[in-house]
């Protein structure tokens, strides 16, 4: 992993307020939020928390006393997530999941949506949540599958080939779409120190945009993508944009646009006897 791929700042929160979280963040959201409804926790941490979509559909899903720290690794989008605003509830805090400033046993349910690709040493960071999770304590996360399964990243990925032949940008396919293989989601889980079941989930749902230019602002200007493409050419990154959104075009028509997404949902519990 680039260290760009971990740079979200700039303009990048608010665009991938504005733009990646109705296209791709939403469903997957309430999806989450709907599986923790049920498990009623007290004391809820979500680690990369981004601008907050999950955080809200959880504040929202959950009794009003639970008390729930949404932390994030980026302080940047932090101030973003915070300006856009949740209930009383929520505790927004900076702080980085792999070395998590809480007690052992500290909550009930761990979750992250689409972080745990970004994470340097994941077994660690699988360590980190089963340490702060009381015995019993559900883990909960999402991560994308393979990009040929997410038709609007595979899009985006093959334009830029065409603009950079030397030396295409790889962000999509690198790190949000390179975790997918669930046997070593499974194998990095136990090396974590999770023994439990783990349950993965395949969902796919529908990524949907009024235009085609819209997909193509998300990934080309709200996500590390743009760094990428800054650093091969800064002055390219409209030029870059539109030749995205005319693919996405060709492929998916020139009014509304509609194309399949696709993520594993992982469940694992915290074995009760530490």
């Amino acid at each position: 992993m680039s260290d760009t791929d971990k740079a979200f700042s700039g303009s990048i929160p608010a665009l991938y307020e504005s733009h990646l979280v109705p296209l791709i963040f939403q469903p997957y959201a309430n999806d989450l939020a709907t599986r923790l409804k049920p498990r009623a926790p007290k004391r809820l941490l979500e680690v990369a928390a981004g601008t907050g979509v999950l955080t809200r559909a959880l504040a929202h899903a959950l009794d009003e006393n639970t008390a729930i720290v949404a932390t994030d690794l980026n302080q940047a989008m932090l101030d973003h997530a915070r300006a856009v605003g949740a209930k009383p509830n929520v505790e927004w805090r900076q702080a980085d999941a792999m070395q998590l400033p809480f007690g052992d046993g500290a909550f009930d349910a761990v979750v992250c949506q689409f972080g745990a690709m970004f994470f340097p040493d994941r077994a660690h960071a699988y360590a980190e949540a089963r340490r702060v999770l009381r015995p019993g304590g559900l883990f909960a996360f999402s991560v994308w599958d393979r990009i040929e399964e997410n038709e609007f990243c595979e899009v985006v990925t093959t334009a830029l080939e065409s603009i950079f032949p030397d030396d295409p940008p790889r962000f999509l396919a690198r790190t949000p779409h390179g975790y997918h293989d669930r046997a070593l989601i499974e194998r990095d889980l136990r090396a974590g120190g999770f023994v439990e079941a783990v349950q993965i989930e395949t969902i796919a749902a529908r990524s949907r945009a009024e235009s085609p230019s819209i997909p193509a602002i998300a990934y080309c200007q709200g996500t590390p993508l743009r760094n990428e493409i800054e650093a091969r050419n800064p002055t390219r990154l409209a030029e870059a944009t539109d030749i995205v959104a005319a693919a996405i075009a060709k492929r998916f028509g020139t009014g509304a646009v509609d194309g399949k997404i696709q993520a594993h949902v992982v469940t694992v519990c915290k074995d009760r006897g530490t």
